[in-house]
This record gives C-alpha cells, structure tokens and sequence, in this order.
C-alpha cells in the first residue's frame, strides 16, 4: 500500500487531500500542529470508509519535529511514495509598513523552511539512490505568489513565490532518483484560513472578480493534487498548475 503524507492535514485544502488520497487507497499520514482533535477526526473519517490512516504532530517550522515526524512515520513501516505540502500560515492583513521581521520570519519558517525540511526527508527515503522506490512530492503553493497580495499578505505571497522557485529545483535535482515534484497554485478557496487573516468572507468579496465568478472548493484543489501525485501525470515534472478559476 502506498503512503502519502499530508502536512497540515487537519483542515481545509489538507483534510480534502487526505481523504481523497485515503479513497484512492493510500494509507494516508496526516500531519497537524495544534489542531489534534480535527487530525483525528479526519483519520476516523478515513477508518469508517475503509481507508488507512494515522496521526502525527510535528510544526514543520521545526527541523527536529520534522525529523521525528518522519522517524515515526518509519516507525509504523510506511514506505513513504508521496509528500503533499499543504502545512502553511498568514496574519492579519496589512501591509508592508505594518509587518514585523518577527511576522515575516514566522511565515517563512512555516511555509518555506517547512517545506524544504520535509522535503528533505521525504527525498531521503524516496530516492533510488538510498534504497527508495521513487514518489512523487506537490508543494501547495498559492495564486498570491503571483499576484503579490498588495495590501494583505505581501509576507506570505513572497512565501509562496519561494515555494515555487523550491518546487522548479528540486524537481531538477531529483527527477534522476525517480521522484517529480510539482506544484498547485490555489486562488480563491473556501476554507478557515481567511478568517486567520481577518475577512472570514474574503472569498465571496472577491468572487465578483473571479472568470468563474465562484469561490473554489477544497476538493478542487484535492483533485488537482492527487492528479499531480498519480501515474497519470507520470511524464509530468517541474510544473505548476493554476487553480484559481481563471484569475
């Protein structure tokens, strides 16, 4: 059975990854910082519908939780075939004369460090070069990275963009030891983290401006990670593909 570990699993665009990845038959290792109550919720969701699942607490911004997080992932013999990384945070809207190095160096910890650490690991158990069977890794990346998000999240839009100049990279170093990494650039989706940035209704704000004229789901978004992780995108790495309803 093929593993997939989900980093910020426990809501949002990771809950819906984990359990369409869990429906498609992956035992499905779902990654969450403080949030253990709605982890376990996802991993009883996927048990009551046959899946396989477990738990694991790690903040990502952590080299030495990241670490034991995977040593615990090996501890329950999962060989690892697929990373999501989804774990990510942002503030409270301001902009550039508002932001603290503290706030900005908090973002990227997470949502750049993060992803290079599990990355890291996940290559170390993934490449043939060390034994592995090769995978497949998707960096959850954002339309902010082009957009800049002026005005509200200019710290986690240039985040973001790294997380696409770490995707690009590592796909060339790796694409030899078996292993593609790709990237999905979500716009617009309904989901928890815009209240974490004041505007709980940021998403039908900004509907209006959207091609599509709606806000995403979390299982669009699912969707387009578990296409980019399956055999069906297997000549396909290096890529990023913009899921933002047309904006």
């Amino acid at each position: 059975m093929k593993t997939a570990l989900v980093t910020g699993g426990s809501r949002g665009i990771g809950r819906a990854t984990a359990l369409l990845l869990a429906q498609q038959g992956y035992q499905v290792a779902v990654n969450y910082h403080q949030r253990e109550a709605a982890a376990r919720e996802v991993v009883t969701l996927i048990h009551q519908r046959g899946g396989k699942a477990f738990s694991v607490q790690a903040d990502i911004a952590d080299e030495e939780q990241v670490v034991t997080m995977f040593r615990t992932l090996d501890r329950h013999g999962a060989v690892l075939h697929a990373l999501v990384n989804n774990a990510g945070i942002l503030f409270q809207q301001a902009g550039i004369e508002e932001l603290s190095a503290e706030r900005i160096n908090r973002v990227f910890a997470t949502n750049v460090t993060g992803a290079f650490l599990c990355c890291r690991e996940a290559v170390k158990r993934m490449s043939l070069r060390h034994g592995g069977q090769g995978g497949a890794i998707v960096n959850v990346s954002s339309a902010a990275a082009r957009s800049g998000a002026p005005h509200e999240y200019i710290d986690y839009a240039a985040s973001k963009g790294a997380m696409d100049t770490l995707t690009k990279g590592l796909s060339l170093e790796v694409a030899a030891q078996g292993i593609r990494v790709n990237g999905v650039r979500p716009g617009f989706i309904y989901t928890d983290m815009h209240a974490d940035g004041g505007e709980a209704g940021r998403v039908d704000r900004m509907a209006p401006t959207i091609p599509l004229q709606r806000g995403g789901e979390p299982e669009e978004i699912a969707q387009a990670i578990l296409w980019l992780l399956s055999d069906a995108a297997s000549y396909i790495t290096g890529s990023i593909i913009d899921a933002a309803g047309g904006r």
